[in-house]
């Protein structure tokens, strides 16, 4: 039982430390502490395995209830890999040709020091050729006041766009107050709606192709008719473990009516 002690062990451990970055920066939700805690409990079981095997054995109901637990982890597990079928084939149609819309939202995803996040970065990348094509439309940078940040997200996103791309920094509508893909959505309706942009319009929503399925999900939710789910390549170095982290906020939003 060796190898499963040390696989359960590293999983565990790398679980434990990425959540526990996620909740030290106020990134505190089912999508990191469900993580965390499974990661706890991977961990434990790594390290006093014989025990807890020694344990099991000496009360049959309890084996049996292991043994259920197992089970359903089994099926958690084949759940997690019908989700990541389903994401992949939602980022192979997103890379499709762009149709006319009337706005574009670029949602948020955390800044360092003032700067996108390597994610956030790309989210602006896919988003800068479409706006400078669709010269019409109305452009949204979406995020509020990050834990430690001394300017909105939405403020440094329209900043990057100006910087790296030239894009006139009034062309940029800036909702400086969302902490969550609901509330990007929600706030950016008042901003649409001051313009006189109905939400039943074609409108362009940018995000990173991990998050694109939860993103479409909740914008049906809250009204947007037409909602153009653009999107962007994450990291290869934060990729797998995006993946898994979005598998929980998922399951998070159903539970919590966000669609």
């Amino acid at each position: 039982m060796m190898p499963i002690r040390v696989l359960l062990t590293l999983i565990g451990s790398v679980m434990i430390v990425d959540c526990a970055i996620l909740i030290a920066v106020g990134k505190i939700n089912f999508g990191s502490v469900a993580p965390f805690l499974l990661g706890m409990i991977f961990v434990a079981h790594g390290i006093f395995w014989r025990n807890i095997i020694r344990f099991i054995y000496q009360h049959r109901w309890l084996s049996y209830f292991w043994y259920g637990l197992w089970m359903i982890f089994s099926i958690w597990l084949l759940s997690f890999g019908m989700f990541i079928l389903a994401l992949q084939q939602q980022m192979k149609q997103g890379a499709s040709s762009v149709p006319e819309v009337t706005a574009i939202i670029v949602l948020g995803s955390g800044t360092v020091a003032g700067k996108p996040t390597p994610t956030l970065a790309k989210r602006l990348d896919t988003a800068a050729p479409i706006i400078h094509s669709q010269k019409s439309a109305l452009v949204i940078t979406s995020g509020g006041i990050g834990f430690g940040q001394a300017h909105s997200e939405a403020r440094i996103m329209a900043t990057y766009l100006y910087d790296t791309y030239d894009i006139p920094i009034k062309r940029i509508l800036q909702e400086g107050r969302s902490t969550s893909t609901v509330e990007n959505l929600i706030y950016s309706q008042e901003i649409l709606a001051a313009k006189g942009i109905s939400i039943k319009a074609p409108i362009a929503i940018v995000t990173s192709d991990f998050h694109i399925i939860r993103a479409a999900n909740i914008a049906r939710h809250q009204g947007y008719v037409q909602p153009i789910m653009l999107a962007s390549p994450t990291p290869l170095s934060i990729r797998y473990n995006a993946w898994f982290r979005e598998y929980f906020a998922f399951v998070s939003g159903w539970l919590f009516g966000e669609y």
